[in-house]
C-alpha cells in the first residue's frame, strides 16, 4: 500500500515527541506540567446557563456561515479592538477553532502556481505546526524564516531574496508570537503590508494571544491595514476565545478578511468542513461581547509574568515576554534541559527545538525551552523556582 509523500518529512508532533523523550523516566518530584498552552483559569461562569437554554440546538445542523448574531458580535468586537469596520455578513467567518481556519485558508486561497512556479508559504521559525502542514497540503514550498533574539523574535521577511518573495503566496505571522511572546509593532506590520503589496501575497495574521498582555494592547494588523488603506483581501486575521476567555474546548474562532477571501473560505467549508454546534455559537455570541472576564484573566497573567521577571531577572539573555503566557528560556540544549528538569524536579517543559525546523543551518529553538504559565499560581510559583534552581544555579 502506498501513501502520499507530501507529509513524509514532518517530524513527530511536539507533544508525542516529548512523551517519547520522557517515556519510562521517573520524575524527580511531584509533577508540575508546564508544557501545553491549555488555559486553566476560570472561564465565564454564566455561559452554562446560555448553553442549557439552547441545548435543543444540538438536535439540528448548525448554520454553515455561523449565526448572524455571532458574526455581528465578532464584527462589533473587531471595531472595538482594532477600530476597523468589518461587516458581519461579508467580512466575518466564524471558525470551529482557529486551527481549522489557519489550515483551510491555505486550501481556499493559495494558488497552484505563483509567477509560473511552485508557490512559497512563509512561516516564522519556531512556529505553530499547522502553518507548515497547510503549506504542504497545497503543494507549496514552506520557507522557514528564523525568529531569533537578533530579529526581535519575529521573522525578518525583508531579509528574504527577491526570487523567494516573487514566489510567495502566503505569509503566516503570529503576534504576540508563540513561543516567544514578542509583539509586532505598527512599523513591522506596515513593512510587511508593503512587501505583500509589492510582491502580491496574502498575510495570514494569527493573533490568538492578542488579549493577554501586560499594559498596552498589542497593535493588530487590522488597525495598521485600516490606516494604510490596504486592500482587505490582502490580510486574513485569525483570533479565538481559547486564550482570551479560557474556552479552548468551546472551539470558537473566526477569520476576518475581504469579501472575496471570505466567500472562498465559506465555499470550501460547504464541501469539507464542520461549523460550530448551534448551542456553542449562542455561547460565543455573548462571550465575544463581554470584556469583564477578559480583564480579570489578564490580571492573573500579569501577576504570573511579574513573578517570572523577578525569578529570572539575573538570568543572562532572559527576555521578558511582552504578551502571551509562555516563557522562552535560554539553555545550553533544550532536550537536555528538559530531561534534567524532569528527572531532578518533576517539572515538565517543552524543548524549543520541537517547535522549530532547521533553516539556514540552525534550529532556532535548539537552545531554548518553552514554559507555559497556565497552571494556578500556587503550582506555578514553586515550579518556576524549582526550574530556576535546577537549570540556572
Amino acid at each position: 500500500m502506498t501513501y502520499p509523500e507530501r507529509f513524509s518529512n514532518l517530524p513527530p508532533y511536539a507533544f508525542p515527541r516529548l512523551r517519547s523523550l520522557l517515556a519510562g523516566v521517573e520524575p524527580g518530584g511531584a509533577t508540575v506540567d508546564m508544557t501545553i498552552g491549555s488555559p486553566l483559569h476560570p472561564f465565564p461562569h454564566w455561559i452554562t446557563d446560555i448553553l442549557v437554554r439552547n441545548a435543543q440546538g444540538f438536535g439540528g445542523y448548525p448554520p454553515n456561515d455561523g449565526t448572524q448574531e455571532l458574526r455581528q458580535s465578532i464584527s462589533d468586537w473587531i471595531t472595538r479592538r482594532y477600530g476597523a469596520e468589518y461587516p458581519a455578513d461579508t467580512h466575518i467567518f466564524p471558525l470551529n477553532g482557529t486551527r481549522e481556519g489557519l489550515f483551510n485558508a491555505s486550501l481556499a486561497l493559495c494558488p497552484e502556481t505563483k509567477n509560473g512556479k511552485q508557490p512559497v508559504v512563509l512561516t516564522p521559525n519556531p512556529f505553530y505546526q499547522v502553518y507548515a502542514v497547510a503549506a504542504l497540503a497545497v503543494g507549496a514550498e514552506p520557507v522557514y524564516v528564523n525568529a531569533t533574539r537578533e530579529t526581535g523574535f519575529l521573522p525578518d521577511f525583508r531579509s528574504l531574496p527577491a526570487d523567494v518573495l516573487n514566489r510567495t503566496a502566503v505569509a503566516y505571522v503570529c503576534s504576540p508570537s508563540n513561543p516567544q511572546g514578542a509583539v509586532a509593532t505598527a512599523d513591522y506590520w506596515r513593512d510587511l503590508l508593503e512587501s505583500a503589496e509589492k510582491y502580491d501575497f496574502k498575510v495570514f495574521a494569527d493573533e490568538c494571544y492578542s488579549e493577554i498582555y501586560r499594559d498596552t494592547p498589542p497593535t493588530g494588523i487590522l488597525t495598521v491595514a485600516r490606516d494604510a488603506k490596504s486592500d482587505p483581501e490582502r490580510v486574513v486575521l485569525f483570533n479565538s476565545l481559547s486564550k482570551r476567555s479560557n474556552l479552548a474546548g468551546l472551539r470558537s474562532g473566526f477569520a476576518a478578511s475581504g469579501p472575496k477571501n471570505i466567500k472562498r473560505m465559506k465555499g470550501l467549508r460547504n464541501y469539507a468542513g464542520a461549523p460550530l454546534a448551534l448551542p456553542l455559537q449562542r455561547v460565543a455570541e455573548q462571550v465575544w461581547a463581554n470584556e469583564d472576564h477578559v480583564e480579570a484573566n489578564r490580571t492573573l497573567y500579569a501577576e504570573k509574568l511579574a513573578f517570572a521577571d523577578e525569578i529570572f531577572e539575573d538570568v543572562s539573555e532572559y527576555t521578558p515576554p511582552e504578551a502571551g503566557f509562555f516563557l522562552w528560556l535560554p539553555v545550553d540544549d533544550g532536550e537536555a534541559a528538559t530531561m534534567k528538569l524532569w528527572t531532578e524536579t518533576g517539572v515538565k517543559v517543552l524543548p524549543g527545538a520541537y517547535l522549530g525546523r532547521e533553516s539556514g543551518g540552525q534550529n532556532p529553538g535548539q537552545k531554548y525551552i518553552r514554559v507555559a504559565m497556565v497552571a494556578p499560581m500556587t503550582d506555578m510559583q514553586p515550579g518556576l523556582i524549582a526550574l530556576k534552581n535546577c537549570i540556572y544555579k
